[in-house]
């Protein structure tokens, strides 16, 4: 053995590499199982999965309320008025 030092570069080597070990087959599949992966959802990401996958959000709707803000239709005095209640509903 002929120990070099840290800063002492060796030449350029193959792919495979110096180390390649010889004489060793293939091994035969052994009858083990292999471990498999396993995920767990907490209860909070359950819920948002099933929150995306049936979000509920009715597309024609939405194209119409789009629709009324474009034309300057969608507020109204009503809903104005509507959503302020709500509002000090929550508040008080």
């Amino acid at each position: 053995m002929r120990i070099q030092g840290p800063a002492y570069l060796h030449n350029a080597q193959s792919l495979s590499g110096p180390h390649r070990a010889t004489g060793v087959s293939d091994a035969q599949p052994t009858s083990r199982s292999q471990p498999a992966d396993e995920l767990t959802l907490s209860p909070e990401a359950q819920a948002i999965s099933q929150t995306r996958e049936s979000s509920g959000i009715r597309m024609d709707r939405v194209a119409q309320i789009r629709e009324q803000i474009a034309a300057g239709t969608y507020e109204t005095a009503e809903k104005l008025d509507a959503a302020l209640s709500r509002m000090f509903d929550e508040i008080g």
